[in-house]
């Protein structure tokens, strides 16, 4: 077998999981556009279902917990505070349900912050396109940038309908970001069999 072959097989399977991980990259904008049409569509109604289903969440999580302290007999474990996390998780979630229009800020945040952090691994992606001389970097840099931008815009402004657009915004330039960074995982592959 040839050298060149040795070295090809491996960086090709690089190629093909990098692949993987950009398509996941375009589902979860995918699922970001979505949500953002919903808020758009039904601002008030959507700031209630997340609170609701975050307090659904927390109750079922916390019932579990108690439960679970007392069927394995935590109470004889020094270190289990089962007991302890699972009374506030239900009070966190009993919180969701009557501060429902409240959630809306912190999910604000909490998008926001995911959205900034998409673009700090979109910065690194450019980056590293940019050292291995893939000319599409300057793309992934830019949707990068503007996908920083929407994330410290929604961090810091309380609209649900705003936010809805900034979603949609961020989705359908994370998906053309990936899509984009997809079409070059081969080039990236033959530049660095050669």
């Amino acid at each position: 077998m040839l050298k060149a072959e040795i070295i090809k097989r491996p960086v090709e399977q690089i190629g093909k999981d990098v692949k993987k991980s950009a398509w996941s990259a375009v589902i979860e904008s995918l699922a970001i556009l979505i949500l953002g049409i919903l808020f758009i569509a039904w601002p008030d109604t959507m700031v209630k279902v997340v609170a609701y289903i975050v307090g659904t969440f927390f109750i079922v999580k916390g019932i579990f917990e108690v439960i679970n302290y007392f069927v394995e007999k935590g109470q004889n474990d020094f270190f289990n505070n089962g007991l302890l996390i699972g009374v506030i998780s239900v009070l966190i979630g009993i919180t969701a349900f009557v501060m429902g229009e409240d959630i809306a800020n912190i999910f604000r945040i909490v998008v926001g912050i995911f959205l900034i952090y998409e673009s700090l691994v979109r910065v690194n992606t450019a980056i590293k396109l940019s050292t291995v001389g893939v000319p599409i970097w300057k793309y992934v840099l830019l949707l990068a940038i503007v996908i920083l931008v929407l994330g410290i815009f929604v961090t810091f402004n309380d609209v649900a309908t705003v936010i809805g657009w900034m979603m949609v915004a961020a989705g359908i330039v994370g998906i053309l970001g990936d899509v984009l960074f997809i079409g070059q995982v081969n080039n990236l592959v033959d530049k660095l069999t050669k």
